[in-house]
């Protein structure tokens, strides 16, 4: 056995770049891309990418240099997932929610050699590099040559310094012969942690990962041949939890969105013929909460793959009625996107549908290309018992966990511990094997020494008729040390919606769905819970925030003496852009 080395003909190296070649040749009539009235074959699309990394390399990118891109879900995008790694070179993704500052910071700590900016970004992108510059001058670090994308679809003319895509794309070789993976372990991407806790983080992804965690995450979904994919999650999320790649392997289209709205996802939808969509559960409020000209019938069944905060059981039904299948993922962005997916067993059908959505609402199982996903105490690394009840933290070990953090070999060393990965998450094992989230490990409300799962108070606080979103954390409490603080939107289009819902109604409600040291000792209404550019509930603020309240010791929770504050606390938020992103992921 020993004497059967490897040879090119037995080995060639994991990478999701061989998906666009296979398309290209078995898929090259079928469409690959559509974005507004622009329409591209795969043939085309592999054409492009060639000439894309064509020009990479005729501006002197190398191997493992940082190409950046600051755009929305648009063909470019997609185009660079392929074609940046195609001249050797790393794709970094950037957050079009996020501000100058940060932009800035990513461009400096990646070290990119190019930054493409979409024209719709180019007064954000002018003050990042202007930023940028200001920081370069005390560094040995050169500027990145800056090329802007203008719309494919209907050009603008806008200009950002002298190149411009469609202009590379010309200009590029269409029979270049993309360079040779030889080691799998190179990288293919670089995002950026959202830095809700910390400063953001670099996450470098493998071609080895990418590849893996591809092929799970398309078999893990039981996404068949030619699907018709709508872009309402970003693809600088985790490369689009890898769709990117993914539905190139299945010979797919990409319908391709600017915008994640409520009109241009049902007319996508019923335009297009949607098959498949990824998004997080916030998303779902935005279909739910549609106008009525913004509506359009759902024919056949749309395969909706969610992700980010855990979606309530109450929301899962609620979007199922739109013609929405619901299937739900866990990851994170070290994890390269989703790591387990709620996996349905057919026994389950049997079950009442809202015993069914609560099933669905847990994470599940892990994805094929992990080796392992546990939740542990990792006090003793032992694992949890299998109750249901026992709470640790989430660990995984796989070939699809990130290479590591860019330069910063502290952060990588603490978050592989005893050869898994941390992921911060609190969780339980049932019975069955499926992995449920109760809470970020730092989210946790301990009150009088009990444990209390903001997660499971969430939920609670979503079945509530007239709440939009619901955000729980800790506030201080002068008998129990701490104790449940909510924070409530409420629904303003929708015909349950109570305009005189008041504090004890909230109270009251969580009163007769949960324990009782459980219910939230204060109820705060908001116009909108603050969120990160990424759409998650920045609940440091609203921790901040609730060290202002000051309740009573004793007292009725159904009446308003028992949760009154000394004075309205100033908390100067402002609204934010309708969410496009997820939470957790």
């Amino acid at each position: 056995m020993d004497r059967l080395p490897k040879c090119e003909a037995n080995y060639v190296s994991l990478t999701p770049l061989t998906f666009l070649k296979r398309a290209s040749m078995v898929y090259s009539t079928r469409s690959s891309i559509i974005y507004g009235g622009v329409r591209f074959t795969w043939r085309q699309t592999y054409e492009r990418c060639c000439r894309l990394a064509s020009a990479l390399r005729s501006l002197n990118v190398v191997k493992n240099n940082i190409v950046s891109v600051l755009a929305p879900n648009i063909p470019a995008l997609y185009e660079m997932h392929f074609a940046v790694p195609m001249a050797g070179a790393v794709l970094n993704a950037i957050n079009t929610r996020l501000d100058a500052k940060n932009i800035a910071t990513i461009l400096r700590h990646s070290e990119a050699k190019i930054f493409f900016i979409d024209y719709d970004y180019v007064p954000l992108a002018r003050e990042a590099l202007c930023i940028l510059m200001a920081d370069l001058q005390k560094s040995d670090i050169s500027m990145p040559l800056v090329a802007v994308i203008d719309d494919i679809d209907s050009p603008t003319g806008v200009r950002l310094g002298e190149l411009e895509y469609e202009q590379l794309i010309f200009q590029g070789n269409p029979r270049y012969v993309p360079e040779e993976i030889n080691d799998e372990w190179d990288p293919i991407a670089l995002n950026y942690t959202s830095g809700t806790t910390s400063e953001p983080k670099g996450v470098v992804y493998s071609h080895r990962g990418a590849y893996l965690s591809t092929l799970s995450l398309i078999l893990g979904w039981e996404m068949k041949s030619e699907p018709v994919y709508l872009w309402s999650l970003p693809m600088f999320h985790c490369n689009g939890w890898t769709f990117t790649w993914g539905v190139a392997a299945r010979g797919g289209t990409n319908v391709c969105i600017r915008n994640t709205t409520a009109c241009e996802m049902y007319k996508n939808i019923a335009l297009h013929k949607v098959t498949h969509m990824c998004c997080a559960p916030i998303v779902f409020n935005i279909l739910l909460e549609a106008k009525m000209h913004e509506l359009r019938q759902i024919t056949t069944p749309v395969e909706i793959l969610t992700g980010g905060a855990p979606p309530h059981a109450s929301l899962l039904e609620k979007v199922e009625k739109l013609g929405f299948h619901v299937v739900h993922a866990y990851g994170l962005t070290e994890a390269t996107g989703p790591a387990m997916v709620c996996e349905w067993r057919r026994e389950w059908n049997e079950l009442p549908r809202q015993a069914q959505a609560k099933l669905k609402a847990r994470q599940g199982i892990s994805v094929l290309t992990l080796a392992d996903a546990d939740v542990k105490d990792l006090k003793t690394m032992q694992s949890v018992p299998r109750d249901g009840k026992t709470i640790g933290e989430i660990v995984l070990r796989g070939s699809s966990i990130m290479k590591g953090y860019l330069k910063d070999e502290k952060a990588t060393s603490k978050a592989f511990l005893n050869g898994w990965f941390a992921t911060g998450d609190v969780g339980v094992i049932h019975p069955d094997g499926y992995c449920e989230i109760k809470d970020r490990s730092k989210d946790v409300v301990i009150s009088g020494g009990e444990n209390i799962s903001s997660v499971e108070v969430e939920a609670v606080l979503h079945e509530h008729p007239s709440v939009l979103e619901a955000s729980v954390v800790a506030m201080p409490h002068p008998r129990w040390g701490e104790s449940p603080c909510a924070f409530v939107t409420v629904k303003k289009n929708s015909a349950d919606y109570n305009c005189d819902v008041k504090e004890t109604d909230i109270v009251k409600h969580c009163w007769n769905n949960l324990p009782h040291f459980m219910v939230p000792k204060k109820v705060h209404f908001m116009d909108e819970l603050p969120k990160t550019s990424t759409g998650k509930i920045q609940k440091f603020e609203l921790r901040a925030l609730a060290k202002t309240f000051v309740i009573s010791e004793n007292g009725n929770p159904f009446t308003e003496k028992s949760t009154q504050v000394n004075s309205e606390p100033r908390y100067d938020h402002q609204p934010q852009e309708q969410i496009l992103a997820l939470a957790r992921l």
